[in-house]
């Protein structure tokens, strides 16, 4: 008798054995065979998701056939812990194991839906809404506005769903602490209080990427970071007899440069005159500055520049006094920086806008004199075509 039950009890683990074989081996080909999405899709793993959050999550969008083998893999791989929060997409046909290659590694997520704000020197922003196409990866714009115009109704629902994966702000070159902070305020997607406007010239212009809720002084505080670093690494690398004696007032003179000239090429060749006329004890007699000491870099001047104006006494008038004024008259960027502590080596100490959107530099006041009569000429002749 306990030979026959000895032997039922064997067949009876051989058989569990066998099934547990098969359950595995149907696993195992579960996991790495195609997956039945038939089309490409972005799935997004919430901070803080646990596995079987995911898992349900990744059934239900039917990126996988099966939460719990999923989960099983998951485990198995012992990836558990692995789990990245973003936005991802997830091709067509992804097995299990490729999905849980996508959700684990990290870095720069794919976004469906970003919003980009780009400051302007008014003080405020354009908000530009984009969507990524799943499968193609193409970009479409879907809105592109600023808040004093009205928000429109697609990027409202996308923030009352939470689907907006990536937020950046944009700052261009150029603009002012004032500016930088009005345009960052007006952001809806941002918090906290700026109370006080930080340093003239010490925000690096750049784009960065943001969370929704992010604090307006962490990113002003990221901005001061960058700028340091920056201004660092280019007066270590600052070429030799340069009428500079410190960092401070390298910042200054990018700030001018940055103002004087939008074209890349353009900005050593500026910095050229400007060094030229230091080292010659000339005035800098450059109108941005006069413009900084009318707003204080509060706004936009919106006219021309008055002849009271360049003959008023303020510390940011360069026709009126000797050197460099006493702050930056803007926030530099990275180029304006290394330009002004690595100048073309020139003999030029005149410029004037030649037509094109650059200038005509010149050595010699005569020649000087020519290049502003032939500016005045294109000025005429633009005026007469606009009446």
């Amino acid at each position: 008798m306990w030979k026959h039950v000895a032997a039922n009890g064997l067949s009876f683990l051989i058989l569990v054995a066998i099934a547990l074989a098969g359950a595995i081996g149907w696993g195992q080909r579960q996991w790495s065979a195609e997956g039945p999405l038939e089309q490409a899709i972005f799935f997004e793993v919430p901070r803080g998701a646990s596995l079987r959050a995911v898992s349900e999550g990744l059934e239900e969008a039917g990126a996988v056939s099966s939460a719990m083998i999923f989960r099983l893999g998951t485990e198995y791989a012992d990836m558990a812990g692995e789990l990245r929060f973003g936005s991802y997409e997830i091709p067509a046909g992804a097995s299990m194991q490729t999905v849980l290659e996508i959700v684990t590694a990290g870095g720069p997520s794919s976004f469906r839906y970003a919003a980009t704000y780009v400051l302007r020197i008014e003080g405020t922003g354009e908000l530009r809404l984009r969507e990524r196409v799943p499968g193609t990866g193409e970009i479409v714009e879907l809105a592109s506005f600023a808040y004093e115009d009205g928000v429109p109704d697609v990027y409202a629902d996308l923030v009352e769903r939470d689907q907006i994966t990536v937020y950046r702000v944009a700052i261009p070159e150029g603009l002012t602490s004032w500016q930088i902070v009005q345009g960052l305020n007006q952001a809806d997607f941002l918090s906290g209080e700026v109370v006080d406007i930080p340093e003239e010239g010490m925000l690096a212009p750049d784009t960065y990427e943001v969370r929704r809720g992010d604090d307006r002084n962490d990113i002003l505080a990221r901005m001061r970071t960058a700028q340091e670093a920056i201004l660092a690494e280019a007066w270590e690398n600052r070429v030799d007899g340069l009428p500079l004696s410190s960092p401070e007032e390298a910042l200054i003179l990018a700030s001018i440069i940055e103002k004087e000239t939008s074209v890349p090429d353009e900005r050593r060749q500026v910095a050229s005159v400007f060094v030229n006329r230091l080292n010659r004890g000339m005035r800098l007699q450059t109108d941005p500055t006069v413009i900084y000491g009318v707003t204080n870099g509060r706004g936009v001047l919106g006219r021309g520049i008055r002849q009271s104006e360049l003959r008023d006494e303020n510390p940011w008038n360069t026709y009126v006094i000797d050197g460099l004024p006493p702050t930056p008259i803007a926030n530099p960027g990275r180029a304006a920086i290394e330009a002004a502590l690595d100048p073309d080596a020139t003999e030029y100490v005149f410029f004037v806008a030649d037509g094109t959107g650059g200038h005509a530099f010149s050595e010699t006041l005569e020649e000087h004199n020519r290049n502003v009569a032939r500016w005045r000429q294109i000025e005429a002749e633009r005026a007469a075509s606009d009446n």
